[in-house]
């Protein structure tokens, strides 16, 4: 018999969302079915079975959400097995949770859950609660002894949270004993606030990306010191290049965009520029030896970032059909952990919602991200005389722990110009 862990999906999963069962208690299980569909940080990926057996056990329900590690369900050698007790609970030897490619049978010494996730210490008994749940009662202000929890087991899970909050919030706030005359009544606790002042508004349901999304760019723009430098190129020479480019490939199908040469750019400079090729980790500054370039694409569930890998070597045709398979998958929540992870910079083009500029926030641990505008005609001085010209805005967000601003400042003048003499990018 062997459980089944919930394994680490991304770089930066701490936890996952139990979306979909694919298979149910009693099914027969062939190694490389799927069993379950998991909600990451960053999509909803298929976890599949490494070994041949029965499914006799969901330790988790669908929408529940646990951390890395935790036992999800139980594989036995018969339908007719019964597991051992071991609950949802993340096991607490030290380790890594198992990787992507990793057998779900149970080692000798199971991962631990993230320190962060650790059961809430206190004297009288711990009650069993999802890690959504521990936080939501921490921003609540509620004592999870108090609550009933409807998971698995009295599991304490995010929807108990929310409805003891609101019955505690549906309640007038008690006024304080003996209070002063001038002594204001206490608000309640709750940090949502209140929706009875004439607005219709109903909550929307938040995906894992979204949270993690929010919890990401919050800790990137509190943590990591951005500064912004900008450019405005030129464009009538990548235009009439991705034009002939296009006219050539014709035969083939592929079709190459403006950002595929902007992104081609962005790796081809990068390697005169290598100290903008780094992150900043653990007070530790590391220079990266391959460049790989992310891709932001928006998808209904919110933004994902996949990665280019070895950008630098690739022909600009193979970029452009890497970069339509990439954003494709991700729209179809289909990338896998490899192809969302190991990026070194990243593209963020919204020119084509017609976007004039705007400022990208770092993607961490990478030092550097670029921001791409809007390809517009605009009044410039040509020889002592104005005429209309095409233009693009760039926007280069850079960590200043890891950069200069002069390191940063070289690297976008060099950009600025390899995309006016558009021919550098592939010769």
């Amino acid at each position: 018999m062997s459980d089944i862990y919930m394994p680490r999906l991304s770089d930066t999963m701490e936890e996952g969302v139990i979306s979909s069962w694919l298979k149910q208690v009693g099914d027969k299980v062939s190694s490389g079915d799927v069993l379950v569909e998991i909600e990451t940080d960053k999509a909803v990926m298929e976890y599949e079975a490494y070994e041949d057996g029965y499914l006799v056990k969901q330790a988790v329900s669908e929408g529940e959400t646990v951390p890395i590690g935790a036992v999800i369900g139980v594989i036995g050698d018969s339908p007719d097995a019964v597991p051992e007790d071991s609950g949802t609970k993340a096991p607490e030897a030290a380790g890594e949770a198992p990787a992507e490619d990793a057998a779900p049978a149970a080692p000798a010494e199971a991962p631990a859950a993230p320190a962060e996730e650790a059961e809430p210490a206190g004297d009288g008994p711990r009650p069993l609660s999802s890690p959504l749940a521990r936080r939501l009662a921490r921003e609540y202000g509620l004592d999870l002894g108090q609550i009933k929890g409807s998971g698995p087991k009295g599991r304490v899970v995010r929807a108990d949270i929310e409805a003891a909050a609101k019955s505690r919030d549906g309640q007038a706030p008690a006024a304080p004993a003996q209070a002063a005359p001038s002594a204001p009544a206490q608000a309640p606790a709750a940090p949502q606030q209140s929706f009875d002042d004439g607005r219709d508004s109903e909550e929307v349901k938040i995906t894992n990306i979204r949270k993690v999304i929010a919890r990401r760019l919050t800790q990137s723009k509190q943590e990591v010191p951005h500064f912004y430098l900008r450019r405005t190129i030129d464009a009538e020479a990548l235009k009439a290049l991705r034009a002939q480019i296009n006219e050539q490939l014709a035969p083939t199908g592929v079709k190459v965009s403006f950002n595929d040469l902007i992104v081609k750019a962005v790796a081809t400079v990068l390697r005169r520029h290598p100290a903008v090729n780094s992150s900043w980790v653990d007070e530790r500054l590391l220079q990266h030896n391959r460049i790989n370039v992310g891709i932001a694409v928006a998808v209904d569930t919110g933004l994902v970032v996949p990665v280019v890998h070895d950008t630098d070597k690739l022909p600009l045709s193979e970029i452009a059909q890497r970069s339509r398979e990439l954003a494709g998958k991700a729209r179809d929540g289909k990338l896998t952990p490899k192809e969302m992870s190991g990026g070194t910079i990243s593209v963020s083009n919204l020119g084509m919602l017609g976007v004039d500029s705007f400022s990208a926030v770092i993607n961490p641990p990478e030092a550097a991200i670029l921001a791409v505008g809007a390809m517009k005609q605009q009044a410039v001085v040509r020889d002592g005389e104005i005429v209309a010209r095409n233009t693009i805005a760039l926007e280069l967000s850079v960590d200043h722990r890891a950069v200069d601003g002069a390191v940063g400042a070289a690297y976008l003048k060099e950009l600025a110009e390899v995309l006016e003499e558009p021919m550098r990018i592939i010769l």
